[in-house]
């Protein structure tokens, strides 16, 4: 089983930013105050070949921060495209904004997953989610973290894998 690195670099980044940005604003006695990330101003990531099959577009919503141990992020799956096999140590919430997809678990079991459906995958299950063969799907991904990790990459979802329908 390969396990690769357990975050994408730009979002480690986006985290350590609020973080700084945090303790500089409680660093001057200044009281905690909302943030608010106007739309656009976070770029897009595509998703790294190591950790996806096809196109897939990683839009960072919020890092998980000193008070908070979840981030969020919106997934976007061409046809066809889907995640590698991952564990969530923490768990991970989905939820389907639109289109159609799939989502597999390690038993073989492979599901639809339509617009407005949530998903719970518990920690530790290992499981694969993207969009169907002929449909785009975006999801909302609030995924929690434990020891500092959030996400464990593991092989590639086989051709075979991904059309056990």
């Amino acid at each position: 089983m390969k396990k690769l690195s357990p975050r994408l670099p730009s979002l480690t980044a986006l985290a350590l930013t609020g973080m700084l940005a945090g303790e500089a604003a409680l660093a001057e006695g200044a009281k905690p105050d909302q943030n608010i990330a106007p739309a656009g101003s976070q770029a897009s990531i595509k998703g790294p070949s190591d950790f996806f099959t096809g196109d897939a577009r990683i839009d960072p919503l919020f890092p998980e921060n000193d008070i908070t141990s979840y981030s969020g992020a919106y997934v976007t799956f061409e046809p066809g495209a889907r995640s590698a096999w991952h564990q969530h140590p923490a768990g991970q919430h989905i939820i389907v904004t639109s289109g159609v997809g799939l989502t597999g678990t390690w038993d073989g079991e492979v599901e639809v997953i339509k617009a407005g459906d949530v998903i719970w995958c518990p920690p530790g299950v290992k499981h694969w989610h993207g969009a169907a063969p002929e449909t785009a799907m975006t999801h909302l991904v609030v995924t929690g973290s434990k020891d500092g990790s959030n996400v464990v990459w593991e092989e590639h979802v086989s051709d075979d894998q991904y059309h056990t329908e």
